[in-house]
């Protein structure tokens, strides 16, 4: 903290107040604060700074849409996720900072455009929470694709988010149980991989005492999105999701 000037510290509060943002209102919209944090800190550091914070945006969306949350989706992702996050843990021991974020920007805006393309031709519904048809072959193998690619990015750069995201809006998820799936999978995700970073070195002490410091703006953002969401509509949502995750895949793709 002692080397960070007065500019890179409003950076990092407004990038904090940003995660409650997304975390209540346009999930995905945090990968700009990703890219904030890895332009103020040193790359590989700043995921390690992020995951607190994080977390605290988790649990501030848990306790405002913990009820929205669709379970059997949810049981479906972990497994996967599982998966994806150990291996984000082995590749994170050899893969440098440069390789991690241009590759993950590619995925990111590959991800969108496939999202596009099938939000245009599916049909409207009220998605998994107004049905109870079991999922077909087809729909489980997407969830452990898209699980295994979510525990991956989410820890290698905490970019799970819009992977995440553009999963549920594909899967035809409305707001509210997009908002309540997303908090409760990203809380129980984003605790597990604290073992992880603290054992690649990523947390510590001093990481932590800048983290008690911006958790302060993570409040009054996550306040600003619960006011914010209720009038935002369905389609202006789905949009804002997804241009947040091409703007934060385009950073990562352009500033390696």
């Amino acid at each position: 903290m002692d080397t960070l000037t007065l500019w890179q510290l409003a950076a990092l509060a407004a990038a904090s107040a940003l995660v409650g943002f997304s975390k209540t209102a346009v999930s995905g919209a945090n990968t700009i604060s990703l890219a904030v944090f890895a332009a103020v800190l040193p790359a590989r550091e700043s995921t390690g700074v992020l995951l607190p914070i994080l977390i605290a945006g988790d649990v501030l969306a848990v306790l405002t849409y913990r009820r929205h949350a669709h379970w059997p989706t949810l049981l479906r992702l972990f497994p996967a996720v599982a998966v994806g996050v150990v291996a984000g843990t082995l590749f994170m021991l050899w893969a440098g900072d440069a390789a991690v974020r241009t590759s993950i920007g590619a995925i990111l805006l590959f991800m969108a455009g496939v999202t596009v393309r099938r939000r245009r031709t599916a049909d409207p519904g009220e998605g998994p929470v107004a049905g109870t048809a079991p999922p077909t072959a087809a729909e489980r193998i997407k969830a452990r694709s898209y699980g295994v690619l979510g525990g991956f990015t989410t820890m290698v750069a905490n970019a799970g988010g819009p992977v995440m995201s553009l999963y549920l809006l594909s899967a035809g998820f409305r707001k509210l149980g997009f908002l309540g799936t997303s908090a409760w999978f990203f809380l129980i995700v984003n605790t597990s991989k604290v073992p992880f970073s603290v054992g690649l070195g990523l947390i510590d002490a001093q990481s932590l005492l800048l983290d008690a410091c911006l958790m302060l703006f993570v409040l009054p953002g996550a306040w600003i999105g619960r006011r914010c969401v209720d009038r935002i509509n369905q389609r202006l949502f789905e949009r804002l999701v997804i241009g947040a995750t091409v703007l934060g895949g385009l950073q990562l793709l352009l500033n390696p």
